[in-house]
Parts: structure tokens; C-alpha cells; sequence
């Protein structure tokens, strides 16, 4: 069920002696935008010394940063347009001049290795795809998010990027994670889990089961340990667990949900009487741990893999803690070369077996709607959209997302 490792050693040592691109973070998605957003990339510069470009409103970012002190200490590309938090699919081709689309064009031009982004997912998913297209080979991008189980996290994906997914698919994702956890996790030989509803392999509806046939046989670099079940997600059993994008989406708000309601609870009960608040006053330290451990802040975001560039996608109600770890994951995802591993990962994936679908999406030069540009580091990512180049493939976003 194993197939080999990692890249080789040289291979590895040529990666760490490259330093990676700024980060390209968007200071006009999410619902505090963009106070919030640029007070977390601020912390991230100072903090951890994290490498960063913004992108946005440039007067605007200009007073944000004059606020804390930061004056001229990170550049700055003016965007005119912001994905709005109601947008959908078709945002991509509604606002070609957008701070997400500009990030995504300066990766492009090599000007910056990740983006960073607290808006609208669909909106950003689809831009994403849209701008950077999806690397050779890789079916449907994947959103993969972090767990919080011990003794180490577990990464979850799809959790709401592809809806519909084939079997095939399946086995991809199980390549993304895997890329992804070895980065991540620092584990050699992560385990993958399979999500259905029994933990036997004649157990889910038929893509699944396809898709744990095409798993246990092996060949895929993959290390896979089964099918998992619903209850298994926190309990820390494999390194990674894959699944369609409504399972995955349903399957992570519901914890979410979930641990909120746990703490509420916890809280009313910590707080009840005297001797409660005295027996909580004692185990301080050990809650406050545990608050740290399950807060959704603690980890970034969700990271769309499979795409010719790394996009950190952040909940849309960040404060500046959640953006401040929004920065550094995808710094240390762009450090890592996730892009390559993830390539070099498909690449095990394909035998004869899989031949007529591990072709992907192709990028065949600039995207028309978006021509190169000088910006300065005050001055605008400038895009000329052409009328209707966009079209066919935002409806094609719209209806693989789901909205």
C-alpha cells in the first residue's frame, strides 16, 4: 500500500538554499477588512519576520500602516476592486481588477510565491483557478484544513472546494494531502484515511468504494490505512483524511460548531458557583492550552492545493491573530516548495490505470484578461479585462463550487 518517498536529497538541499518570494496578502477580504488584515501581516513582519507584499486600496493601507508604526516597511500594490463576502463563483470574471486577481497575477509574474486571503472562499477559489490555473495532472483543487487532535494535527480535504468529485479524484487528493502533511507535519510516511461511513472497504456509496479499491492497490506514493468514519475525524489515528468537498464542508462546521458549544457549555459550568470559579482558577493554565489548541486562529486557514501557486484561505471573520498565522503557514508552505511536492506526488499517481484522466489543466501563457504590468510599490497591478474572455470558464467555476 506504500509507494515511495520523498523528493531525493539534492533535490531537497537545492530548495532550502532558495528564499522564498513575499507573501501577497489581501487587505480587502474578510468581514474586518482592512484594519484586522493589516495589523496581522504587521505582526507577522515583526513578530517572525515573515516576507510580505499588500495588496489593496493603496491611501488606504498607507494610514493603516502610519497607525502602527510601519511606515514604508512593506510594500504595497494598489488594487481598485474587493471581492465582496456575499460573492460567489462568478466574482472571477465580475472584477478582473480585484485584490485577490492582482495577488494572484504577481505570483505569476514571480514577484510573489503565496497569496493570502479572508475573503469570499468561493470567490477566491474561483479567482484562483481562474488566474493561476491548476497544475498538470491535478483533476479538481482541494481544500485541506487542520484538525486539532494529538499527538500531532490531522489534515482534512476536500473541505468545500470540489463538490463532485470521481474516484480518481479521490486518489489525487490523497496526493495533495500527502505533499501537504510531509510540509506540514514533517512526516515522512503520513497516513492517509478514507472518509465513509464504516470502517470496512464494502462499506459508502459507490465512489468511495471505487476509490478505496483504487487506494488499496497500491502504487500511488500513498500510505493508506483504510476507511475512516465520522467519529474517527479527532481522533488522531491517521495524518490525513480525504473526502468530497460537501462532506468535507458539512463534516468541519459541524466541529466547529461543535467545540463552540462544548466551550459555552464548559464556561457556564466554570463559572457556576464559587468553589466552581476556585477549581477553574486552579486548572488556568492547562484551559487555556486547550483553548489554544482548538482555536480555529491557532492554524490560518484552509490552503487550496493543486493550483500553479499556494493560496492561504483564512475564515472571512479574522482578527489579526488568524491573519498573523495566515502569513506564516503560507510562508512556511512556500518555503517548502508545495507546489513541487505536490507535482512530484501526482506524478506517482499516474499508471497505466490512470492514463486517460492525469492530464490537467494547462496554462498556455498570460491570461488574456490579465496583461503583464509595472506596478511600483505603491502603484497598481494594472489588468485590461477583455469582454467576455471569461465567460465559459467562470460559469464552470460557478457550478463546481456549488453556489
Amino acid at each position: 500500500m506504500t509507494g515511495k518517498g520523498g523528493p531525493s536529497r539534492p533535490q531537497a538541499a537545492r530548495r532550502e538554499a532558495v528564499r522564498p518570494l513575499p507573501v501577497a496578502v489581501d487587505t480587502m477580504g474578510g468581514d474586518h477588512a482592512p484594519g484586522e488584515i493589516i495589523a496581522g501581516a504587521v505582526e507577522a513582519v515583526r513578530a517572525h519576520g515573515v516576507r510580505l507584499v499588500l495588496v489593496g486600496q493603496a491611501p488606504g493601507i498607507r494610514r493603516e500602516l502610519e497607525r502602527h508604526g510601519f511606515t514604508g516597511q512593506i510594500p504595497i500594490v494598489h488594487a481598485d476592486e474587493a471581492l465582496d463576502m456575499g460573492e460567489g463563483a462568478l466574482a472571477s470574471r465580475r472584477k478582473p481588477r480585484s485584490s485577490v486577481a492582482i495577488a494572484c497575477h504577481l505570483i505569476k509574474q514571480g514577484r510573489a510565491s503565496a497569496l493570502v486571503s479572508a475573503g469570499s472562499t468561493a470567490g477566491v477559489v474561483a479567482t484562483a483557478r481562474l488566474r493561476l490555473k491548476g497544475q498538470q495532472g491535478v483533476l479538481r483543487p482541494a481544500i485541506a484544513v487542520t484538525l486539532p487532535t494529538r499527538p500531532r494535527p490531522t489534515i482534512l480535504l476536500d473541505a468545500g472546494a470540489t463538490v463532485d468529485v470521481k474516484p480518481e479524484g479521490l486518489v489525487q487528493f490523497a496526493a495533495l494531502g500527502t505533499a501537504y502533511a510531509r510540509i506540514l507535519l514533517e512526516v515522512e510516511r503520513p497516513r492517509v484515511g478514507l472518509l465513509t461511513i464504516g470502517v470496512e472497504p464494502g462499506k459508502g456509496d459507490k465512489v468511495t468504494r471505487r476509490a478505496h479499491e483504487l487506494l488499496a492497490g497500491g502504487h500511488h506514493g500513498v500510505e493508506f490505512a483504510g476507511n475512516v468514519e465520522g467519529h474517527d475525524l479527532l481522533a488522531g489515528e491517521v495524518e490525513v483524511i480525504v473526502t468530497d468537498g460537501f462532506t468535507g464542508n458539512v463534516a468541519l462546521k459541524t466541529m466547529e460548531g461543535t467545540i463552540r458549544t462544548a466551550f459555552t457549555e464548559i464556561r457556564a459550568a466554570m463559572t457556576a458557583s464559587p468553589a466552581a470559579r476556585m477549581g477553574a482558577l486552579l486548572q488556568r493554565r492547562r484551559l487555556q492550552e486547550l483553548r489554544d489548541r482548538l482555536d480555529p486562529d491557532s492554524y490560518g486557514g484552509g490552503v487550496l492545493l493543486g493550483l500553479n501557486g499556494t493560496v492561504v484561505i483564512a475564515h472571512g471573520g479574522s482578527r489579526a491573530r488568524a491573519i498573523t498565522s495566515a502569513c506564516e503557514l503560507a510562508h512556511r508552505l512556500a518555503a517548502g516548495h508545495i507546489v513541487e511536492r505536490i507535482r512530484e506526488q501526482v506524478a506517482a499517481t499516474r499508471t497505466s490505470r490512470f492514463g486517460r484522466w492525469t492530464h490537467g489543466e494547462r496554462d498556455t501563457g498570460e491570461n488574456p484578461t490579465v496583461p503583464p504590468a509595472e506596478p511600483s510599490q505603491d502603484g497598481g497591478a494594472a489588468e485590461e479585462p477583455s469582454p467576455g474572455a471569461a465567460d465559459g470558464e467562470a460559469a464552470s467555476e460557478q457550478r463546481r463550487s456549488g453556489e
